[in-house]
């Protein structure tokens, strides 16, 4: 899973402007955004790259959050 619509609507970036960037159709990094296609590695470090942004702001972590007591 990732976050990647998440990240665009923060920032205010279109999905259109992210598929001119990253060389992809708008139907691909629409698919990436609404999890129905997971991009590649590369891929999410490109889009990372492209919204200047950590990677692990892309993903949906894996590990349920700590409570500390």
């Amino acid at each position: 899973m990732n976050r990647i619509k998440e990240v665009l609507d923060r920032k205010g970036i279109k999905q259109i402007w992210l598929a001119e960037q990253l060389g992809k159709s708008y139907n691909m990094v629409h698919s990436y955004a609404q999890n129905k296609r997971q991009p590649s590695i590369d891929d999410l470090y490109k889009i990372a790259e492209i919204l200047n942004v950590d990677i692990k702001e892309l993903l949906v972590s894996n590990k349920p959050e700590q409570k500390t007591k």
